[in-house]
């Protein structure tokens, strides 16, 4: 069973259970509450995992994105290379290649934000989610529980701030890949 559905059987075990009279509290079987929380604790590392498949994803596709950007950046020079035959055609060679690798950064730079954005989107949903089944499912019974919510929602949202730092950064041009043009190597 998920962790929604073992907690959906919570609310109606709470639902069904008879009342006391005059004191407004119910009578549960706490066996059986303390069963279905063992069986949220050992479901909690599915949802674990996918945090770590977003965190693992966020990695694949900046590493795609920086292929890319260092695969522009070698058929720029090549481009480049291949132009420099005389005064007239190398100048504009020159400016031809300044023009790729401003492109290939500009390229570069919007997908790391794509990436940024989605990543953090998808670490925003998962923070979401577990901010409505903490809200939603627990109080003071089980504090434990709130408090792996908690540290959850930290590590997310300390991902998210690394996401953001990162486009801070990318936006700024701070991470970009330095390259050599003909002048440095003279």
């Amino acid at each position: 069973m998920t962790v929604l559905e073992l907690l959906e059987e919570i609310e109606d075990i709470v639902d069904t259970a008879p009342g006391l009279p005059l004191t407004g509290k119910i009578m549960v079987d706490a066996n059986e509450l303390l069963e279905i929380v063992r069986e949220i604790r050992l479901s909690l590392p599915d949802d674990v995992q996918q945090a770590k498949w977003v965190k693992d994803e966020k990695e694949r596709i900046l590493s795609e994105a920086k292929a890319e950007y260092e695969k522009i950046i070698v058929e720029a020079k090549k481009q480049a290379d291949y132009l420099v035959e005389t005064d007239d055609i190398t100048l504009r060679a020159q400016k031809m290649a300044e023009d790729i690798q401003e492109n290939a950064e500009d390229y570069a730079r919007v997908l790391k934000m794509r990436t940024y954005d989605y990543v953090d989107k998808m670490l925003y949903d998962m923070q979401t989610k577990m901010e409505d089944l903490n809200l939603k499912y627990f109080g003071e019974m089980y504090a434990n529980l709130e408090k792996s919510f908690e540290e959850i929602g930290g590590v997310l949202q300390a991902n998210r701030d690394e996401i953001k730092a990162m486009a801070y950064r990318t936006q700024n041009g701070e991470d970009g890949v330095a390259v050599r043009t003909t002048e440095d190597e003279e």
